[in-house]
């Protein structure tokens, strides 16, 4: 088996293959006997259903999150009304937000200015490449807003500045100068991204 073409498995003593996670199942009719399906399948793989983590949810009453997106009811502002879709969930916001703080700390002095815009651009764009699908654009600006006030603060303590630095340090100085990535500009790169 590990000579086919395009299959190659790992074998030997002590190899274990990884367990599947996570299992959304959408469906327009009846969701109970779609639950006990999933069970009969589940059982026929012999692979246990978490019940605890297992619930059913009404779209568009309530919403789930699934691999770091919040899949529910959303306001589209450019038609006017609902729509079912997807976002980046608040928790994966606030924790890319922390570690921009984290990244942009008084420790991280000793670091060339151009080191620390490249630490941090990392760190943006492997965000962005993954958060991509669906109303991204409101959750970019939050983000580049941030990112530019916690880059202002460092670059500020690093030279020692005691103004705000707004007038030493403004968007275009670290955009342009610094290259610092700025996700607005990013999300025009990627056309299925909407506003």
């Amino acid at each position: 088996m590990s000579g086919d073409v395009h299959v190659r498995f790992c074998e030997g003593l002590g190899v274990r293959f990884p367990r599947a996670t996570r299992l959304v199942i959408c469906c327009r009719g009846n969701a109970k006997r779609a639950m006990a399906a999933m069970r009969r399948i589940m059982e026929k793989l012999k692979l246990t259903v978490n019940e605890r983590k297992t619930r059913l949810v009404r779209i568009p009453e309530g919403s789930f999150e699934f691999l770091g997106y919040s899949i529910g009811r959303m306001w589209s502002p450019k038609k006017g009304r609902f729509y079912i879709g997807m976002r980046p969930s608040k928790k994966k916001l606030l924790r890319l937000c922390r570690e921009i703080s984290e990244e942009t700390s008084r420790r991280y002095l000793v670091r060339k200015v151009e080191e620390e815009v490249e630490v941090i651009n990392r760190k943006l764009l492997g965000w962005a490449n993954y958060f991509c699908l669906g109303a991204v654009s409101r959750l970019y600006d939050i983000i580049d807003r941030h990112t530019c006030e916690r880059v202002r603060r460092w670059l500020r303590l690093k030279h020692k500045v005691a103004s705000k630095g707004i007038s030493r340090f403004p968007d275009k100085y670290l955009h342009y100068e610094l290259n610092l990535v700025r996700l607005r500009v990013f999300r025009r790169s990627l056309p299925w991204v909407k506003a």
